[in-house]
């Protein structure tokens, strides 16, 4: 019996999904997919009555909240039931929406930008409103919850908010146009992208002060952190490359190719490696987070536009907008591999235009 046994202890283990399910949202196809990530299958297209663009997972349960934005309007997901279960109306229009810290409620960018509306997740019902002086792009979060900024991109300012006051403390003109904002994992800065200077420019979050512009060589259009903050990973028009920065040490750390026109940005955690898609070329660079050395290339549908990694760090899901599917990439092929393209694990058709996913567990 020791041949047999021997032989099988040889053969490649089967790759084994992830027990639950990606919902991606279709904001062209009035509609939310169900992936079930262990058949890696669509099982189920739950109808909406509009075009959703956010999906976001709840901290600890088998619920998903999606955001139609035209009505400004929050829609929960059973994961379990694979089914529509509650609504929340925010107001005519909506703009964004992300997770309180402390995983309890959701906020959500409403009325064209002009206010922030907190939705508990217990009741479901808007509960707090907090007005803002002109239309804000992008908001976020100090870690601990007790304040949060938002960035009025086209007027130059970003504007800090006290919520247990539930009101607009202060505002920081930098007179330029601004793109996103988020504050380091300590709470202590304000990292901002300034498009207008071509420079990622930080604040002190507390005496609301400005400290310093950092040159880059690309307009900060989008970025990711490392899941320890160490690293903040930048991409956008100006140069086929990313920049990394060091948020603690407040510098520039360097600049590495990365593939035509890099986009959307994703890290892993485990693994450490950094995703970038690069929708001109249709593909997605892979590079290890420690050496930003390249470990693959690997060819995706058309013009990836959003990467997240499953829970366990098993899989990268990369949703390809303008070719209406999901491909799906093992992170365990990617260490193997001496070669410098890797392959696809699968290709999911998943819907019109999908911009949006998120992973919950069964």
């Amino acid at each position: 019996m020791g041949a047999p046994l021997a032989m099988a202890s040889c053969r490649k283990r089967r790759a084994e999904g992830f027990p639950g399910y990606a919902l991606v949202a279709n904001s062209e196809g009035h509609a939310v997919a169900a992936v079930d990530l262990s058949a890696f299958a669509v099982v189920r297209h739950i109808r909406l009555d509009e075009n959703p663009t956010v999906v976001l997972a709840h901290p600890s349960k088998s619920l998903a909240y999606v955001l139609t934005p035209e009505s400004g309007t929050v829609h929960e997901i059973d994961a379990g039931t694979l089914s529509h279960s509650r609504t929340a109306r925010c107001g005519h229009s909506a703009a964004g929406m992300k997770l309180a810290p402390d995983g309890t409620a959701l906020w959500v960018l409403a009325g064209g930008g002009r206010s922030l509306v907190r939705v508990p997740l217990e009741e479901f019902t808007p509960d707090v409103r907090i007005p803002l002086p002109q239309s804000a792009s992008d908001f976020a979060f100090r870690p601990d919850g007790g304040a949060a900024a938002v960035v009025f991109g086209g007027a130059g300012s970003v504007g800090l908010i006290r919520l247990g006051e539930g009101r607009l403390e202060r505002e920081v003109r930098l007179d330029n146009p601004l793109g996103w904002l988020s504050y380091r994992k300590d709470g202590r800065l304000l990292l901002v992208g300034n498009m207008g200077a071509r420079a990622l420019t930080i604040l002190d979050s507390v005496r609301a002060e400005l400290l310093v512009h950092l040159p880059l060589a690309v307009r900060p259009e989008r970025y990711c952190f490392k899941s320890d903050g160490g690293q903040l990973f930048i991409s956008g028009e100006g140069m086929d490359a990313v920049v990394t920065v060091y948020p603690f040490r407040t510098e520039v750390a360097g600049t590495f190719l990365a593939g035509k026109s890099p986009g959307f940005l994703a890290a892993s955690e485990a693994t450490e490696y950094l995703f970038v898609a690069n929708p001109h070329t249709s593909d997605v660079t892979v590079f290890d987070i420690r050496t930003h050395r390249m470990r693959a290339a690997v060819s995706v549908g058309k013009d990836p536009c959003f990467i997240t990694v499953t829970p366990d760090d098993q899989y990268a899901l990369v949703l390809n907008r303008g070719s209406g599917d999901m491909a799906v990439i093992r992170l365990a092929a990617l260490s193997r591999r001496r070669e410098k393209f890797a392959p696809l694990f699968t290709m999911i058709p998943v819907g019109s235009s999908p911009v949006s996913a998120a992973v919950c567990p069964a």
